[in-house]
């Protein structure tokens, strides 16, 4: 079986997330966690979101569960000491991010919905989000066998769905069969489907330390050139291999394409508010015109056919009730 419709209905939190009509209940906020105590350093290129170690994290998302964002996407950020070339680190159950996510689940339980993101970049010496080969190239289904053990001890942590970034032919499919398999049957698979290879992706690749130490990410992310086939092969692929949520990456810039493949697929659909998409609002507006702007850009999202919005304006929207 690859597909199990109950996974999107698991809890009450999963289903105001993906099935409600409304803007808040669809959105998702970002976090990036680093290791140690008492650490909350602000991220240059990111006004207003910071990297913060679990204790700190904690605090963070008790103050945003209080104010509705009861959707939350984990990010790891590891030292480079601790990094190879195998992102070995990253399943490991003593990690970090793992340790929130116990955490997190041991306080709130089904009242909140983690994802974490499932990639090797943030944990590889070469910074690519896949193992390479002799010739410098990501070896696909190596890479595969690395992303399940990533996703499979974040589902032993008690994440809510395992966020598979990384662009890997096939992965989607391994990955189910490897919940499958280990018995984490009520944990859901959001793919990044339908991924560009953008340049609005700068800040994040500073916030997570990911920026790729040679070449790039073309070989694996699609080309902004490619059409809207390409996309819906992408999507319609993740869908029959059982992937519960559909990501499209960036948002802005392709809002028609998450119209294309929204028409097309039968699985919720996702979108991204990337790193650059924000620093780009935040920066070139302020006061009620930045308000304004994101206000409109949320809307937009939702017209074109978006269920879920992970944006990193989420706590500053909700926490100013500019929803309503």
């Amino acid at each position: 079986m690859n597909v199990r419709p109950r996974i999107n209905r698991w809890t009450e939190s999963r289903r105001d997330l993906i099935f409600s009509s409304s803007i808040k209940s669809s959105l998702v906020q970002p976090h990036f966690v680093v290791e140690g105590d008492g650490v909350d350093k602000e991220i240059s290129s990111m006004p207003g979101i910071k990297r913060q170690s679990v204790d700190i994290l904690l605090k963070t998302i008790r103050s945003d569960m209080e104010i509705g964002i009861t959707s939350h996407m984990l990010f790891a950020v590891i030292d480079s000491h601790q990094k190879d070339g195998k992102a070995t680190i990253a399943s490991s159950d003593k990690m970090h991010l793992q340790d929130a996510v116990r955490r997190l689940k041991e306080e709130y339980g089904d009242k909140i919905v983690i994802m974490t993101d499932v990639c090797l970049c943030t944990a590889t010496d070469h910074g690519h989000c896949g193992i390479i080969d002799h010739d410098h190239r990501i070896s696909n289904d190596a890479t595969i066998d690395e992303l399940c053990k990533i996703a499979l001890s974040h589902a032993k942590a008690g994440a809510d769905y395992v966020s598979a970034s990384d662009m890997m032919d096939g992965r989607i499919n391994s990955i189910r069969q490897a919940l499958e398999q280990n018995g984490y049957t009520s944990t859901g698979i959001m793919s990044y489907s339908v991924k560009y290879a953008s340049a609005f992706y700068g800040p994040f690749r500073d916030a997570a330390d990911s920026s790729p130490e040679f070449g790039d990410r073309n070989s694996h992310q699609m080309d902004y050139r490619s059409g809207y086939e390409e996309a819906i092969l992408e999507s319609m692929e993740d869908q029959n291999e059982g992937a519960d949520i559909l990501m499209i990456k960036p948002a802005i810039a392709y809002l028609d394409v998450v119209r294309k493949v929204k028409d097309k697929v039968y699985r919720p659909v996702a979108v991204y508010n990337v790193s650059g998409e924000y620093s780009m609002i935040m920066n070139s507006f302020d006061g009620k015109s930045r308000d304004s702007v994101i206000i409109e850009i949320l809307n937009s999202f939702k017209r074109a056919g978006a269920d879920v919005i992970v944006s990193y304006h989420s706590r500053d929207i909700l926490s100013r009730n500019l929803l309503g």
